[in-house]
């Protein structure tokens, strides 16, 4: 008898599982935009550095981009999408990833999207190059820089690069694959980039030994005020993410600051974090807790959707990378957003924070704040007071 209730059972056991997977299936369909095998509506172009006379100087190294130079490197008459770009800078001019300029306009609009270092733009705040992989942004060996947001334009593109180093740059390779559309949705939104920076953050107060102590964790933010800005817009969009650089100016751990977005103009924030390295989907300050189950004080990791690909521990002068992407689930607004992190809880630090925050929006945008001049952008230890050792 109980062999036969087992028999009896199982036909029911396989179909279920059969729809479990035919389930699994057809939402795996629906997620993706459009199946690999479907057939494509549009059709496939490059812009690229390549030798127009079929020799081989693909980086134009005949025509190096002179200090103060702003060049074009891509036009694009829409309506299409970019949905790849991969460059690579030949120049041994320290920190030429802080000092190149990356613009770029969408329908003729006089103000850029996307301003911002080259370096930064692809995760590189630091100024140097350090290997790693997410979904939409990823440096490759040797020097290879990757991004992958979809960037939707309905009349033109236009993408440039300004060299605002001391020395030419001796070649600039790049390839831009976009696809040509006939039309866009009349919902499309269009792919936004902006740098900021804060050197040092300012801290309320330089009398601390410790994240712990009762003064720093007592005190109260409750409407973000001081918060460090990443990113402010105006119009109907969301919030896709950001890749955030860290120099510590003090010692103990950097990430107790809270995440906090404002939507819609709302006085207080409308989305609250618990913690920097949660809100970057860590946890236990990335190992420096004493809690190291993979016994490494530094871990490091990079995923698609979140990642610390630099660790630099928590003693003065420790140097840090992080970044989030909310693809899964992008941030809504329809007239206003607002993205904030306290740095230090209630903002109680004064470290180095260099970030670029990603979104999509209506045209026009916000104005940008301006660009901090060269000298200010290079990445430098600070001079200021409080504790210089961490916790290891």
């Amino acid at each position: 008898m109980k062999k036969a209730g087992i028999a009896k059972a199982t036909p029911w056991l396989t179909i279920g599982f059969i729809w479990c997977i035919m389930g699994h299936a057809q939402a795996q369909m629906e997620n993706d935009q459009e199946p690999i095998w479907q057939s494509k509506g549009y059709t496939s172009h490059r812009i690229s550095s390549y030798d127009r006379s079929g020799a081989n100087d693909d980086g134009n190294w005949k025509d190096k981009i002179k200090p103060g130079e702003t060049r074009t490197i891509g036009d694009i008459k829409g309506p299409g999408i970019i949905k790849h770009i991969w460059t690579t800078i030949a120049s041994n001019e320290p920190y030429h990833l802080k000092k190149i300029i990356l613009r770029m306009y969408w329908d003729g609009e006089k103000t850029p999207s996307v301003e911002t270092p080259i370096g930064d733009f692809f995760g590189l705040g630091l100024g140097k190059y350090n290997l790693y992989e997410s979904k939409f942004t990823s440096v490759g060996s040797q020097r290879a820089l990757n991004a992958y947001f979809p960037m939707p334009f309905k009349a033109s593109a236009k993408i440039t690069v300004t060299n605002e180093g001391d020395v030419a740059i001796d070649a600039y390779y790049y390839n831009i694959d976009w696809e040509k559309h006939g039309s866009l949705p009349d919902n499309t939104l269009y792919f936004h980039a902006q740098y900021r920076q804060e050197t040092p953050t300012d801290g309320w107060t330089s009398e601390w030994a410790r994240n712990s102590d009762s003064t720093i964790n007592n005190h109260k933010n409750s409407d973000g005020k001081g918060n460090y800005v990443i990113m402010e817009a105006k119009g109907k969009g969301h919030f896709l993410g950001v890749t955030h650089s860290i120099i510590q100016n003090q010692g103990d751990w950097w990430g107790e600051g809270d995440e906090m977005m404002f939507i819609d103009g709302d006085d207080l924030p409308s989305i609250n974090g618990t913690g920097a390295e949660d809100y970057y989907l860590g946890a236990w300050c990335y190992g420096g807790c004493g809690i190291n189950p993979f016994g490494n004080e530094r871990p490091e990791f990079d995923y698609d959707g979140y990642g610390n690909p630099i660790n630099g521990g928590d003693d003065r002068g420790a140097q840090w990378t992080v970044y989030r992407f909310h693809d899964e689930s992008p941030i809504t607004f329809e007239k206003s957003f607002k993205m904030t992190i306290e740095h230090g809880h209630a903002n109680h630090r004064s470290d180095n924070y260099y970030t670029v925050g990603y979104w999509y929006q209506t045209e026009p945008h916000l104005s940008f704040p301006s660009l901090p001049t060269v000298k200010d952008r290079i990445p430098s230890l600070k001079n200021t007071k409080g504790p210089t050792m961490g916790k290891n």
